[in-house]
């Protein structure tokens, strides 16, 4: 009888917790976008020229949000995509080499590998052929000078690389390094300054789908938080390595107020012109006739001009449409003299057209 007694009882227990226990059910609050805002860009890092910020922004649209990063604060980018890809920090104007010397190592790689080679942008004399230091402007990942990681480790090669010193970046010893995948199905680099032949540093970067890139600084080794996870930003605003017609021949050229979209997160962007529609009126309706581009610069440059002043163009506005669906219509304000405004804290704003 007392052991039927208890088992009544732990039923009657086990059926009050169940009937007590929280549902795990309920539903997810998710914020609309915003509908949206007037911001202001810190892209001074201090009492630096605005013309060589020391920021790059990352601006998320739906939250009002942008977030500074240091660009000097990382040298590679590790993908967390399906492909094994590196890319150099453009924003330094990073520039490197692949070693194609048989039997070459960490080890055998020095300064005799490094002569002739500059690595570098010549903002007096540039070249079309410098192109090859750097990855592509296009943010094209099967351009990258670091060729696609290989899964067999002996055919991924040794680099060089010159840290940058873009937009007045300190200049710091070249790097000899090597990547190559590790069995987590991340990535591994080994790398040491140009003049080491021991004791190299290693580091382990795992992929992380919730970012496009894992980044890792030279300074210390470390993997370091350098962009926002790929679904908080659809624009960034930064000074890089980018292109510029000298001599009626494109070459690489290093300036500010350069504009990429988190094209990798599928973010595209058209332009309008204000003959056909002014930016007040553009609405829902008007998104049909707008071409949507799909490529990192299709904003750029084209925002801006520095002749015969600095200032915004104000014959053109754009369209963003994010990751999530979303189109915002974003007009620039201000960001130099030409229109009473700050090199390195551009102004702009944006407004949605249509919620996704």
């Amino acid at each position: 009888m007392n052991k039927f007694n208890s088992m009544i009882a732990i039923a009657l227990v086990a059926f009050t917790f169940t009937a007590c226990k929280k549902t795990t059910d309920e539903p997810i609050i998710v914020a609309p976008p915003s509908d949206g805002s007037t911001l202001t860009l810190n892209g001074l890092a201090g009492s630096e020229l605005g013309s060589a910020a020391g920021n790059s922004i990352y601006v998320d649209f739906s939250t009002d949000k942008q977030t500074a990063v240091a660009r000097a604060s990382w040298d590679l980018g590790f993908y967390s995509g399906s492909d094994f890809r590196v890319i150099l920090n453009n924003t330094t104007a990073a520039g490197a080499k692949v070693i194609t010397t048989t039997n070459a190592s960490l080890a055998t790689v020095g300064e005799a590998d490094t002569l002739g080679l500059t690595l570098a942008v010549s903002q007096a004399s540039p070249a079309n052929t410098d192109f090859a230091y750097f990855d592509a402007i296009s943010g094209n990942l099967s351009n990258t000078v670091i060729p696609a990681v290989s899964s067999v480790a002996a055919n991924n090669k040794i680099i060089i690389l010159n840290r940058g010193t873009g937009g007045s970046t300190p200049a710091s010893s070249w790097i000899k390094l090597k990547v190559t995948r590790n069995a987590s199905g991340g990535y591994t680099l080994q790398y040491g300054k140009i003049k080491e032949t021991t004791n190299f540093t290693t580091v382990d970067i795992p992929k992380d789908g919730n970012f496009n890139f894992k980044f890792v600084s030279l300074t210390n080794g470390a993997i370091v938080s350098a962009e926002p996870e790929k679904a908080n930003w659809d624009i960034t605003w930064t000074y890089s390595v980018y292109q510029t017609s000298f001599s009626g021949v494109l070459v690489p050229y290093n300036f500010s107020d350069l504009i990429f979209l988190n094209y990798l997160n599928g973010v595209t962007a058209g332009v309008v012109l204000t003959s056909t529609v002014s930016y007040a009126d553009f609405k829902e309706a008007n998104l049909s006739s707008v071409v949507f581009k799909t490529d990192r610069d299709a904003i750029g440059s084209t925002w801006r001009s520095t002749s015969p002043a600095t200032g915004v163009k104000t014959d053109s506005f754009y369209v963003i449409k994010d990751g999530a669906g979303n189109y915002y219509k974003l007009k620039f304000v201000s960001m130099g003299a030409g229109d009473a405004g700050t090199r390195g804290k551009p102004v702009f704003e944006y407004k949605l057209v249509k919620k996704g």
